[in-house]
């Protein structure tokens, strides 16, 4: 089950903030901290360097971009420590000039999590992703657009 979002902004400015390495921590649970950013993120194959976890028992760890398609696509093999490793796929999808559906599919990817059933996976990765697409609104429509909240 994927997790879904219509964010009130265009599908370019939401990209931007995927494509800002830096701003992963603000918009994906469980990253803790970036530590450091390929400079041709977010190209195939480049990777941005991470912690992962509640300190004081959080790992540095790295995710790698699979596919991107600027303003479409992005497509990650994210560590997902304890488990390993998980597949994500973020789509954006336009309705209108200042709306973009966007999508977050997950699996967890690496070979001692792909014995966990789907179900039980969905019962932590969509109410995750849920979270992570509200942090992705907040900072695509309240950051880029300069908007703050009262």
């Amino acid at each position: 089950m994927d997790a879904t979002r219509v964010i009130g902004t265009s599908a370019t400015e939401i990209f931007q903030i995927l494509a800002d390495g830096w701003s992963y921590g603000g918009w994906v649970v469980g990253a803790a901290h970036t530590r450091d950013v390929d400079p041709d993120w977010p190209a195939v194959g480049s990777r941005l360097h991470h912690r992962v976890g509640p300190w004081p028992v959080s790992i540095d760890d790295s995710t790698r971009v699979v596919a991107m398609e600027p303003g479409r696509l992005l497509e990650l093999d994210a560590r997902a420590w304890p488990v390993g490793a998980a597949r994500v796929r973020v789509t954006l999808e336009p309705l209108d000039a200042d709306r973009t559906r966007v999508r977050i599919a997950e699996h967890l990817s690496s070979a001692k999590a792909r014995h966990i059933p789907r179900v039980l996976q969905d019962l932590v990765l969509v109410p995750r992703n849920r979270e992570c697409l509200a942090r992705l609104d907040d900072l695509a429509v309240h950051r880029i657009r300069g908007k703050h909240l009262d």
